[in-house]
C-alpha cells in the first residue's frame, strides 16, 4: 500500500468483490444489435429454445428454503426450482413478512460459476428489502455454464451477519459474458452512482476514468480508489466536490485484468472506508506504470495532483507539475507556492511553482542529464517567524525518466536564476555585447552586479528572506543579500552562455563565519570563483558601505579559502 496514512478500512464480516473474466462480447453488443437487429433476435430465440430444451431434460424439483425462512416469514416467488436453465438472465424475487426483526435492510445474493473455480470471481448483489419485498435481475459473468446461487437474509440478533435462505443452481446456455454493476449496502446508503458505465467488466487501455456521484455524504470529503492485480495493489483518496468525483485511474500493472475497487466513507467513523463497488478492466496495454507514493500531508494540506497521475513516465528535459489545493484545507490560503525536488544519484535541485487561486501549474528541468529521477512534491512550512532557511514537507513522490542526452545543469534556468527571462537576456546582451571572450564577459557581469546592487543589512539582520527571492527581484529592488547577488550574477552569466553555479558555505574574516553564497563560472574550460557581494563593499556598524573591488573576481584560491568555506552547489 503506497498511501502512507493512518487510514483504516472497515470490512463487513461477509466477503465482497473479486477477479472476473473480461467482457469482450458486452462491449460489442450495442453496435451488433443496431446493424444486425434481426440476427440478434434470431440468436436470442435460439438460446430461448435451447434453454427450454435443457429444462425438459432436467428433473425440475422445487426449491427448498432453510428453517430461517420460518423465523422471519421469508419466501421466494422466483425462482421456484433447485436446478433450471435460462438464456443469459433470470429474476430473483422474494418476501420477508417480519422485516422489522432484521438487523439490516438488504438481501445478499451470491452467484458463483461452477466452471470457473475461483472464489474471487463471484458476483454479489445486495437487494434493498422495501416493504418486505426484494427483487433483481441476475446475469452471468462467465457466460455459458453452470452457476450456484445462494440467497441470504440479515440476522435478527446481530449486525452485519447473514443466514442462508436458499441455494440453487442455474445453467446459462448463452455464451455472452455480462457482469452487472452492483453496489454494497454502504454504497447504496451513500447513494453512490457511477456514470457512463453499463457493465462491471470491459476492456481498457492504460487509464480508466472513474466518474460518479455520492448524494448522501455528510463529510463530503473523499472516496478511496483501490487498484489490484495479482499480489499488487495501490490505494489513493480522491476528493468529492459538490457530491461528484472524477479521476483517471492508471492501470499500473500491464496487460491483464485489473480490479478497481471504489470505497465510500464510513458515515459513522472518521477516516474509515467501506467497499462500495468493483469494476474489472482487461488492460490491453503492455505498459507498466509506477504508483505515486502519497504521504499524510497530501490530504492534510488538501493537495490534488492532476499531473502526474502515475510514476515511471518518460519526458525530454522538462516535466509538468499541475494540481489544485482544496480551499477549505489546512493552511490552504497561506500556501503561496510548492517546492519540487528533483534528484538523480547524488545530484539534486529544488524548484518553486507559484500557487494562484489555489491552483499550481508549472514545469521543472530534469537538469542532470539522461536517466531516472526521483521527484517529490512539497508544501512549505507556514510560519510567522522570519528565517534564513525554508522547511517543507513532502506530499507525494514518483519517478520520471529523462530522455534528453545532454547535461546542461549549469546553463539551464533554475530556482531564483531566470536566465531565460527577456529582462535578464536583454541586460546580459547590453553588458557583454561588445565583449568577445568569456572571461571579459564574466568580469563585466561581476562588475555590474557588484556596482549596481547594494547590500540589504535589514534583510540580513531580520532574516527577511522570501520564497520568491530571485535575480529578477534583485534587479527590480537593486538591493539584496549574498544569495541575491549570486542569483543575479548567475542569471546574467547563463544568459551569456557561460556555465555558472551557486555555491553555498560559510564566510567571514574572523573565527566566526556566517552563511554565505557566491558564484563559480566556467571560463575557457576552467571553473573560476567570483563573489560579487564582497566585491561590492562591506558592512560597518550595521551600515552598508559601497566600495567596489575586483579582488573577489577569480581570487587566489589559498587566500579565498581563508575567508570562505565551500560547502556545496545549489540548484
Amino acid at each position: 500500500m503506497t498511501f502512507k496514512k493512518g487510514l483504516i478500512i472497515a470490512f463487513l464480516t461477509i466477503s465482497f468483490f473479486s477477479l472476473a473474466a473480461c467482457n469482450h462480447e458486452t462491449s460489442m453488443k450495442t453496435n451488433d444489435s443496431k446493424v444486425h437487429g434481426n440476427h440478434s433476435k434470431s440468436k436470442n430465440n435460439k438460446y430461448d429454445l435451447l434453454a427450454k430444451e435443457k429444462n425438459k431434460e432436467i428433473n425440475l424439483e422445487p426449491i427448498e428454503l432453510t428453517t430461517y425462512s420460518e423465523k422471519v416469514g421469508a419466501s421466494l416467488s422466483n425462482p421456484t426450482n433447485k436446478l433450471f436453465a435460462v438464456n443469459k438472465e433470470f429474476t430473483i424475487s422474494g418476501k420477508v413478512a417480519k422485516q422489522d426483526l432484521l438487523k439490516e435492510s438488504y438481501a445478499w445474493i451470491k452467484v458463483s460459476s461452477l466452471d470457473l473455480i475461483d472464489s474471487s470471481s463471484d458476483q454479489e448483489y445486495y437487494l434493498p428489502i422495501k416493504e418486505g419485498k426484494f427483487t433483481s435481475k441476475v446475469h452471468f459473468y462467465n457466460g455459458a455454464g453452470k452457476y450456484s446461487v445462494k440467497v441470504m437474509l440479515p440476522a435478527t440478533d446481530r449486525n452485519n451477519y447473514y443466514y442462508d435462505l436458499a441455494s440453487f443452481e442455474v445453467i446459462n446456455v448463452n455464451p455472452e459474458k455480462q457482469r452487472d454493476i452492483t453496489y454494497t449496502p454502504f454504497a447504496q446508503d451513500a447513494e453512490l452512482s457511477l456514470k457512463d458505465l453499463t457493465s462491471g467488466s470491459f476492456s481498457g487501455k492504460e487509464l480508466f476514468t472513474v466518474h460518479g456521484t455520492i448524494a448522501n455524504n455528510p463529510s463530503n470529503k473523499n472516496i478511496m480508489i483501490e487498484v489490484k492485480k495479482d499480489m499488487k495493489q495501490w490505494k489513493h483518496e480522491i476528493p468529492i466536490k459538490d457530491g461528484e468525483f472524477l479521476y483517471n485511474v492508471p492501470l499500473f500493472y500491464g496487460r491483464g485484468i485489473h480490479q478497481i475497487n471504489i470505497l465510500v466513507p464510513d458515515q459513522k467513523r472518521e477516516n474509515y472506508y467501506q467497499y462500495g463497488t468493483t469494476i474489472f478492466i482487461d488492460n490491453q496495454s503492455e505498459r507498466t506504470m509506477e504508483p505515486i507514493e502519497y504521504y499524510k500531508t497530501y490530504e492534510e494540506r488538501g493537495i490534488q495532483l492532476s499531473n502526474p497521475q502515475f510514476g515511471g513516465d518518460s519526458t525530454e528535459l522538462t516535466y509538468d507539475i499541475k494540481g489544485q489545493i482544496n480551499p477549505s484545507a489546512q493552511l490552504a490560503k497561506d500556501t503561496t507556492h510548492i517546492y519540487i525536488k528533483t534528484k538523480k544519484g547524488n545530484d539534486e535541485a529544488l524548484d518553486v511553482i507559484p500557487v494562484k487561486d489555489f491552483t499550481f501549474n508549472g514545469s521543472v528541468y530534469l537538469r542532470f542529464g539522461p536517466g531516472t529521477y526521483e521527484v517529490s512534491v512539497n508544501v512549505p512550512e507556514i510560519t510567522k517567524e522570519n528565517s534564513n532557511y525554508f522547511r517543507y514537507f513532502s506530499v507525494a513522490s514518483f519517478k520520471v525518466n529523462n530522455t534528453a542526452t545532454e547535461d546542461n545543469r549549469d546553463l539551464l534556468p533554475s530556482r531564483g536564476i531566470q536566465s531565460n527571462d527577456p529582462k535578464i537576456m536583454n541586460l546580459a546582451k547590453k553588458i557583454t555585447d561588445t565583449i568577445k571572450n568569456d572571461r571579459d564577459k564574466a568580469i563585466a557581469i561581476y562588475d555590474y552586479t557588484a556596482k549596481n546592487i547594494s547590500y540589504d543589512v535589514n534583510k540580513f539582520k531580520n532574516n527577511a528572506f522570501e520564497w520568491d527571492d530571485s535575480a529578477l527581484k534583485t534587479l527590480e529592488l537593486k538591493t539584496g543579500v549574498c544569495q541575491d547577488y549570486a542569483y543575479l550574477a548567475g542569471a546574467l552569466l547563463r544568459a551569456s552562455h557561460i556555465p555558472a553555479r551557486v555555491i553555498t558555505g560559510k564566510a567571514g574574516t574572523g573565527l566566526f563565519k556566517e552563511n554565505h553564497a557566491w558564484i563559480e563560472a566556467k571560463v575557457n574550460g576552467k571553473w573560476i570563483t567570483m563573489d560579487p557581494t564582497w566585491g561590492s563593499g562591506y558592512v560597518q556598524n550595521d551600515k552598508y558601505i559601497a566600495k567596489f573591488t575586483n579582488k573577489y573576481f577569480d581570487p587566489n584560491k589559498k587566500e579565498f579559502a581563508k575567508t570562505h568555506i565551500r560547502d556545496k552547489v545549489e540548484y
